[in-house]
């Protein structure tokens, strides 16, 4: 993997959120006055910068990676009040763009994992979804195969038959496509293969309609 490539590619989406964030500064102050215009493009101002952060974190995040810096910090995590706060964090801007964002999980559920790398994950996604989604977004958490498995769902298009197809690409940390969705995918296998328990490695998973009809990201953590 190329990181020079990496890099380039974070360069162009953090750019493309400055622009978003200057543009709508400018709209705001050539506003003046109006309430409901500053009301409006507040959730965007949010998102963008959540993004520039996030972009940051990656970043850092791939690089400790790469470097062999890094190692996951395993804490038990009460799954139910984790994604509470995930769906908390994005209500605003999916209520700006009129989607309804939820999460499924049974209230006791527990894992083992690095809360603060598999957040960034699940924020990643649920970004990219707001993109595509129709009108809803499902987080799903549950226990397979002694995985804890979390499913991030839209009700969009789905992904392309050719990101389908490469996933066993992505499991040998082969695949890299330019653009944000694709990277942010390579992120979230880089971190799934940080968590292991005894011979097990997590793993990711993209597939087509399960609760929603759209894409269905899942990342399997032992």
């Amino acid at each position: 993997m190329n990181f020079s490539d990496i890099l380039a590619s974070i360069i162009h989406d953090m750019k493309n959120s400055l622009g978003m964030v200057i543009n709508t500064l400018e709209e705001i102050t050539s506003a003046g006055d109006d309430a409901n215009l500053d009301k409006h493009k507040i959730p965007v101002l949010q998102h963008e910068a959540k993004r520039l952060s996030n972009n940051l974190i990656e970043l850092l995040t791939l690089y400790k990676i790469e470097n062999e810096r890094i190692t996951a910090s395993i804490d038990e995590v009460h799954v139910d009040e984790f994604l509470e706060e995930i769906v908390i964090d994005n209500q605003v801007f999916a209520q700006s763009k009129d989607v309804s964002l939820e999460y499924q999980c049974e209230p006791e559920l527990t894992g083992f994992f690095d809360e603060g790398l598999v957040r960034g994950v699940i924020n990643n996604l649920i970004g990219n979804g707001l993109r595509y989604t129709g009108s809803q977004m499902l987080i799903v958490a549950g226990m397979i195969d002694d995985h804890l498995v979390i499913q991030v769902e839209d009700d969009g298009e789905g992904y392309p038959q050719s990101m389908l197809d490469a996933q066993a690409a992505f499991d040998r940390n082969e695949s890299f496509v330019e653009g944000h969705t694709q990277l942010g995918i390579y992120f979230a296998g880089m971190v799934a293969r940080l968590h292991k328990n005894l011979e097990k490695k997590g793993f990711i998973r993209l597939s087509n309609g399960n609760h929603l009809k759209g894409g269905c990201f899942s990342i399997w953590l032992p």
